[in-house]
Parts: C-alpha cells; sequence; structure tokens
C-alpha cells in the first residue's frame, strides 16, 4: 500500500447556511481553518439537492473572498441533462474547477418534474467531462454503498468513475481504519491509482452519529460507544474524547503511509482545528 507524500494534507467539507445567523457562523468557521491551508474546501448538497442555489452561492463566495479552493457537491439524481449543464457552464464561467460528483439520494416520493435522465454518478461524470476539464472528486465506500450487493461491485463502480475522468475519491466516514486500509489495498490491486482520502468524522454527537452510521451501514465498535457513556450533558468532554478518538485513527493510517485527511466538520471548526494541531499541522503564521 502506498499513498505516501512529504506531509500531512487536510481538506474540510462545510454544508451551506439556511439563516443569517447561520452565514456568520459559517464564515466564521472557514476563516478558522483557511490558516491549515486545507487542500481544497467542500461545500454540500442538501437532500435531493434542497440547498442548491445556497451551494452555488457559498461555493463562488469562497472563490471570490478567500484563497482557498472550493469544490462543490453536485448531484445528479432527479435532474435533467439541461439542468446540470447550465449548472456545470456556470461554475466554469465563475472560476470553478473542483466538483465532487455524487448521484444523490433516491427521493422517496417523485415529484412532476423528476428527471430520470440521471441514474448514476458516471453519468454525471461524463456530462460534466464532455465539455469542461473539471478536476472530479468521487465518492468511495470501504464498507460498501446500501446498494451495493458486493465489495467487488463498489470497486467496479470506484473503477468506471476513474476511467471516466475521476481525479481522487473521498470516503464515507469509518472507525476502523481497517475498513480503509483494506479498500485501499483493494483498489490499488485493481489498478485504481488515483488518491483515495479518508473521510474522517469527529464524533460530538453520539446519539446522531450511530443513526446516520445506521443509514450508511458504517459500524461503529462497542468500544467507541463506551467511550461516550455519561456523557449526554458534557458537551466539552466528549469534543476532548472526540479528539482523542480521531487522533488515533488518523495515526493508525500516518502510520501506514496515508497522508491526506478530509474532515466532515459539521460547520465547527474548533474540533478540526485541534485535531490538526494535533496532528502536527501548523497554520501558515506559525
Amino acid at each position: 500500500m502506498s499513498q505516501k507524500s512529504d506531509k500531512i494534507r487536510v481538506s474540510f467539507e462545510f454544508f451551506p447556511p439556511k439563516n443569517k445567523e447561520a452565514v456568520e457562523s459559517l464564515w466564521f468557521n472557514i476563516k478558522r481553518l483557511e490558516p491549515l491551508n486545507p487542500s481544497f474546501i467542500s461545500v454540500t448538497y442538501g437532500a435531493q439537492g434542497s440547498t442548491r442555489e445556497n451551494t452555488h452561492n457559498l461555493v463562488k463566495d469562497i472563490k471570490k473572498k478567500t484563497k482557498l479552493i472550493p469544490a462543490a457537491h453536485l448531484t445528479c439524481i432527479g435532474s435533467s441533462k439541461s439542468e446540470i449543464e447550465r449548472i456545470a457552464e456556470d461554475y466554469w464561467n465563475s472560476g470553478i474547477r473542483d466538483i465532487v460528483a455524487l448521484r444523490g439520494d433516491k427521493p422517496k416520493i417523485q415529484t412532476k418534474d423528476f428527471s430520470d435522465e440521471f441514474k448514476y454518478a458516471t453519468d454525471l461524470i461524463l456530462v460534466l467531462k464532455k465539455k469542461y476539464n473539471f478536476n472530479i472528486t468521487v465518492s468511495a465506500y470501504p464498507e460498501m454503498h446500501p446498494d451495493s450487493v458486493s465489495l467487488e461491485q463498489e470497486y467496479d463502480v470506484l473503477k468506471k468513475k476513474v476511467d471516466l475522468g475521476a481525479s481522487k475519491a473521498i470516503t464515507q466516514f469509518f472507525f476502523d481504519p481497517n475498513f480503509f486500509t483494506k479498500f485501499l489495498d483493494g483498489a490499488i490491486k485493481r489498478g485504481i491509482k488515483i488518491p483515495i482520502i479518508p473521510g474522517i468524522l469527529p464524533v460530538t454527537n453520539c446519539k446522531k452519529t450511530i443513526e446516520f452510521a445506521k443509514k450508511m451501514q458504517c459500524k461503529m465498535p462497542n468500544w467507541l460507544l463506551k467511550m461516550f457513556e455519561g456523557l449526554d450533558s458534557e458537551p466539552e468532554t466528549r469534543k476532548l474524547v472526540a479528539a482523542t478518538i480521531v487522533h488515533d485513527q488518523c495515526k493508525i493510517l500516518i502510520n501506514e503511509g496515508i497522508k491526506d485527511f478530509h474532515f466532515y466538520t459539521l460547520n465547527r471548526a474548533d474540533l478540526s482545528f485541534a485535531i490538526c494541531h494535533i496532528l502536527g499541522l501548523r497554520t501558515l503564521k506559525d
């Protein structure tokens, strides 16, 4: 296994704000993490693209107001080809060169404007790469996507994404580093040569994380659950525990030669900043 580099690199994920107060908080958190010189900042969609316009505006604002590289999440399920082409053109003309290409969640109820032109993320990559030379990031699932029938299918899908032009992948979060290292070894053996970046989720709310992990079929070890027992009303202690767990997780991966990490910040900079500092990353002014 080899994804070695000279230093640790990090990237961060944010979701777009829903109100004025959230806007101010988000920009505070972005500015807090900017001195760490992240490789990129990704901005998510809501379910079924429910925050699409907010995502577009935030990505373009990050491009205008900071020196950061914004990577816009773009989902395709339910969208028409013309709609995706319009979004791609707008991003390209705004100087956005990085897109996280995703299928998106299938809606429980399809509205009258639902389009079936896109079924998979590979369909989206085809459209994005046809006219523009975007840097395409895709998803990967060390514990398998809930819709996958086998790990072999997971590798086949990732390989197809790469063949169509994806330049790197970010994994779904996981809590046992062995899942990532085994997945990476399998990808390399199958000729998948793009960087595969581990997605790291600091646990700040154990109950919500359990719910999300079940939805995504991510295993939460018993030892991790026990670490948070009795801390429901102790948010500061939970942060310390979360930082310790993520530090140990990342150190295991660093010892395996992994140097890139993608943090799911949940729009909270303090914990991600502290973890990066513990791992030896310093701000540009240090």
